[in-house]
């Protein structure tokens, strides 16, 4: 079916499906690690790329490849690379660009592991890197050299919802000739699709909004144009990083309410945002709905909404955190974000506490930072909870 016309809620629900023999309603769980071929002749036309047949799960599968071009679609993309994990899908895009003395242009905030593989891992080989302010376009021209084979960005920020002009930063990338690859999982492409904004590769974390539910690991790889495609595939199905059909089935399902949980979750967000921007215990709040955003214009230009993600914070500094984390009742202490839960962490303790206190804060990561994901509770119920739990603040 092409649904390339029809409403976001529409293709949601329908990108990828294909018609099985069985007539199944919904794409089947292909659960095989190989298919048999008709012939030789049938085997070596799929070897050699003449006949879209499959081979092998690691190489592609039916119910894997239904959720590939699901997000490719929703992306506005070329096609799309279904990972194991987020990260897989980070580290799938850096090896097909980078290499011995090549150089990176990347976010400072971004998640916390995209920079700790670059420092830890690819350093090892010979990778450069530079992390610098993204909001801030000359920065980020000042930090491209001519090894730089990259452009990354995470918008809104990881944790701190730091808002980064991607049209603009797409220009930058397109007049250095390198590709602007985005994290989009903080949007999902029910709010923001940076391929139309000049983007040339988006990665997701599926286990977050596209998933929805905090049941499954998977991530994705978007490219604009068979050019990057073509580049980054062979690297996933030679280090093996594959997403399992299963898997692809349970991530697929979630994808089909992805805009009823945002929308019911970023409604709550509003509300939970003025709350706290209220409260006397909050220095301030990083939320792209409140006028207060420093990107609040931008936001509003490039996302089809404020999203699910607050930060703030707390006066009272690294103390004052650890106490709401230990209080809180209905929201769960935990990491990752976009599920139906509401979740809350402490990434000074917590997700970024391996970073010296230097590199925090030239990432915006200060001792008191909060970073709350909405989920779809009902936003009176969370406010109660924050309230309570302040009181130990």
């Amino acid at each position: 079916m092409d649904s390339k016309n029809f409403g976001f809620f529409t293709r949601e629900v329908h990108a990828g499906e294909f018609d099985d023999e069985m007539g199944s309603a919904v794409v089947p769980i292909y659960q095989s690690s190989t298919f048999k071929f008709k012939s030789a002749d049938h085997g070596a036309a799929c070897f050699s790329g003449n006949d879209d047949g499959y081979i092998y799960t690691r190489l592609g599968n039916p119910t894997i490849n239904a959720l590939e071009q699901a997000v490719a679609n929703l992306e506005s993309g070329y096609k799309g690379i279904a990972t194991s994990s987020g990260m897989a899908a980070i580290t799938t895009v850096y090896l097909a660009f980078l290499g011995k003395g090549k150089h990176i242009v990347s976010h400072n905030a971004i998640y916390g592991p995209a920079r700790g593989v670059m420092e830890t891992l690819f350093s090892r080989f010979g990778v450069e890197f530079s992390y610098v302010d993204t909001t801030d376009l000359e920065e980020v021209k000042k930090a491209i050299r001519p090894e730089t084979t990259m452009l990354f960005t995470e918008t809104p920020a990881n944790p701190t919802i730091a808002i980064s002009d991607l049209k603009a930063l797409a220009d930058i990338a397109h007049e250095a000739g390198i590709p602007l690859v985005v994290d989009n999982t903080f949007c999902s492409p029910y709010l923001q699709r940076p391929i139309e904004l000049g983007a040339g590769v988006v990665v997701h974390s599926m286990t977050k909004f596209i998933n929805g539910h905090a049941d499954v690991v998977a991530g994705m790889i978007v490219s604009a144009n068979k050019k990057y495609h073509d580049m980054i595939r062979p690297v996933m199905t030679n280090m093996g990083c594959n997403m399992d059909p299963h898997q692809a089935f349970l991530v697929h399902r979630g994808l089909k309410t992805l805009g009823l949980r945002i929308d019911k979750a970023q409604q709550s967000a509003m509300f939970i945002a003025e709350y706290l921007e209220s409260h006397p215990k909050v220095a301030w709040v990083k939320y792209p709905g409140l006028k207060s955003h420093p990107q609040y214009e931008l936001a509003k230009k490039q996302m089809d909404g404020p999203g699910t993600m607050i930060s703030f914070e707390l006066k009272g500094g690294l103390d004052a955190g650890k106490r709401l984390m230990d209080n809180v009742k209905l929201v769960l202490l935990a990491v990752s974000l976009g599920g139906v839960e509401s979740l809350i962490q402490h990434p000074a303790s917590m997700t970024h506490s391996k970073l010296s206190h230097e590199k925090k804060l030239q990432a915006g990561i200060t001792d008191g930072l909060v970073r709350f994901a909405i989920g779809i509770e009902d936003a009176k119920d969370i406010i109660a909870d924050l309230d309570q739990a302040m009181a130990h603040v």
